[in-house]
């Protein structure tokens, strides 16, 4: 009876041990991501699609750090949500962050409303989503494209 206990007991603290070391490398590629945009120059691609399929032409690249920063900054300061979504079309826009080097660090879907008052974002690959206040889509908006988000065709 006495084996068994100790048996249990070894098996709790080796899975204590186990799900630490889990947790911790998760959040060291989450650091890792985040301090490649934060101590590289990095620049920002905006590409636009054409016509009504997935094609994409390149529209704005900003190397502005200044600029990249506060659209950054934005991204950031946004409350995401975990969900899969479905839109009925492919995304309007597609914002690139990467490295000096030119290795994508993080990459967002950005579809417009059909009433050109707000922005949806989705982080590929990640199951992210989040639908932005109507000020903050048009700070974004005219940030990473110049024109005011009511004028967008």
């Amino acid at each position: 009876m006495r084996k068994y206990i100790y048996f249990i007991i070894c098996i709790g603290i080796l899975s204590i041990i186990i799900s630490g070391c889990s947790i911790r490398g998760t959040n060291e590629v989450q650091i890792n991501v985040q301090d490649k945009l934060q101590h590289s120059e990095t620049k920002l691609k905006v590409q636009k699609r054409v016509g009504e399929e997935a094609n994409y032409e390149e529209f704005k690249e900003i190397n502005n750090q200044s600029t990249v920063q506060n659209v950054k900054h934005l991204l950031e300061s946004i409350h995401w949500e975990n969900a899969e979504v479905s839109m009925t079309h492919p995304p309007d826009f597609q914002i690139n962050f990467s490295s000096n080097k030119g290795i994508a660090v993080i990459n967002y879907d950005l579809w417009i409303s059909p009433n050109n008052e707000q922005i949806e974002l989705v982080i590929q690959g990640e199951g992210k989503y989040v639908q932005l206040s109507k000020s903050k889509s048009g700070k974004l908006f005219e940030t990473i494209s110049g024109e005011r988000l009511s004028n967008f065709d």
